[in-house]
């Protein structure tokens, strides 16, 4: 299912880079900038089964993104400038933001020296479980135990359910239908069935985040570098609209409070863990303003608007997608194009 929803998706940019339609539409739909998301960079390896592949590019990608908004004319900008120029209504230029979410190791050891290349500035979205090594990051440790396992039992709405896991193509459906039924469970639902299903196959949780997160002590000179800007990916990385009140503002402002003790920056930027209408709405953007955030990104796809300087806790990005890594796609993607076919030619907006 997600192979052919890939596939539609590429002759979707392919239609629309072929055709040119992607320059007729800019004027409608181009906004007056892009705000990429990205998670990992690092180099492409090995393995048939990657079903996290999406949130992956490689340097190369990162070095022809870069290279080719140069070619453009296109401002590299922080997010603080984006905010800036929403507010006051500055859109004499283009402009682009990278960001980064969850704090990966990478980012440093990748991401950073292709941003010097370009002398292009991006902001890391942090998740301070994460940092601290006691976060867990379950989409990956689901990806691990499905490679290592022909079987996987787990016990779904009461009913104890066996999912062959032998070849290549049981391990995608495996994963597929875990992922989307995890999704659905309260944080503590799925802390509890992730870590059932980790000790069947001896995964160990806890030791990913420092296997492949910054900690709090490499975030110090990592967050000193004059191109970075550290930013507030929660506490725990937990579905926000899941929370009570109570419990969302406590991950938003004990999140910002963690980094700016630590780090002693100001931490006045948000990304929401998953991001899309169901982990983030108008509750939570009131929250995150609320929380002291200047600006808060979704994952809701779309490009920056000038209506946008009304709701900056509501920000929609564009993602530069590890399954899409072509640089024909580049000039669609910052069209607004793309995005605006996703969102039935309606703009992201707060609801």
């Amino acid at each position: 299912m997600k192979q052919i929803r890939n596939t539609i998706i590429r002759a979707g940019l392919d239609a629309l880079y072929f055709s040119g339609a992607h320059r007729v539409l800019r004027s409608f739909f181009g906004g007056v900038g892009t705000v990429f998301m990205l998670h990992n960079v690092r180099p492409a390896h090995s393995g048939t089964f990657q079903p996290n592949r999406h949130l992956e590019i490689t340097p190369d990608f990162l070095r022809a993104t870069l290279a080719y908004l140069r070619a453009t004319d296109v401002d590299i900008v922080t997010l603080d400038e984006m905010q800036r120029r929403l507010t006051e209504q500055d859109f004499s230029r283009r402009f682009v933001c990278f960001t980064c979410d969850d704090g990966y190791r990478d980012n440093r050891d990748h991401a950073l020296p292709a941003m010097r290349d370009f002398d292009a500035p991006f902001s890391v979205f942090v998740t301070s479980d994460f940092a601290s090594g006691t976060g867990r990051l379950w989409w990956i440790a689901l990806e691990r135990l499905i490679a290592k396992a022909d079987r996987i039992e787990a016990a779904i709405n009461g009913n104890t359910v066996r999912l062959n896991s032998a070849t290549l193509q049981d391990k995608e459906i495996a994963f597929g239908r875990l992922h989307d039924w995890l999704r659905g469970l309260s944080e503590a639902d799925l802390s509890q069935q992730m870590t059932t299903l980790c000790r069947q196959q001896g995964i160990d949780e806890e030791a990913i985040s420092r296997e492949l997160c910054l900690s709090w002590e490499e975030l110090k000179p990592f967050a000193a570098d004059p191109l970075v800007t550290i930013g507030a990916h929660t506490l725990s990385h937990c579905n926000l609209a899941k929370q009570t009140e109570a419990d969302a503002m406590r991950e938003l402002a004990a999140s910002r409070a963690n980094i700016e003790n630590t780090l002693q920056r100001a931490a006045v930027h948000l990304a929401y863990p998953y991001g899309d209408r169901a982990a983030a709405g108008a509750r939570e953007f009131a929250l995150a303003q609320t929380a002291g955030f200047q600006t808060a990104v979704t994952t809701r796809p779309g490009v920056i608007s000038a209506e946008h300087a009304a709701c900056l806790t509501a920000l929609p990005r564009v993602s530069l997608n590890g399954n899409y890594q072509d640089t024909r796609y580049l000039p669609v993607l910052t069209s607004g194009a793309a995005t605006a076919m996703w969102n039935g030619f309606q703009r992201a907006g707060q609801g």
